[in-house]
């Protein structure tokens, strides 16, 4: 039987932190645009990585990207 603490670093190994560049070419979208859809709470916010880094969680990316396409699929 796994203990919480062997439950909660099995989670976090599928945790990955993107970068600017890679969301953009993940969502094909222009930094303008990401950033005008985060203010509008339409887009994932960022994390705070370091003092001056932000990156953005894969797994909110990849749901932000699901949506979009079952939003697409439904019209």
């Amino acid at each position: 039987m796994k203990t919480e603490t062997q439950t909660v670093m099995l989670a976090m190994e599928d945790i990955a932190i993107l970068r600017l560049p890679e969301v953009l070419f993940r969502t094909g979208l222009s930094r303008a645009t990401l950033y005008g859809l985060i203010a509008k709470e339409e887009f994932p916010h960022p994390i705070s990585i370091s003092a001056r880094s932000v990156g953005w969680i894969e797994g909110e990316i990849i749901e932000w990207l699901k949506e979009r396409i079952a939003i697409h699929r439904k019209s």
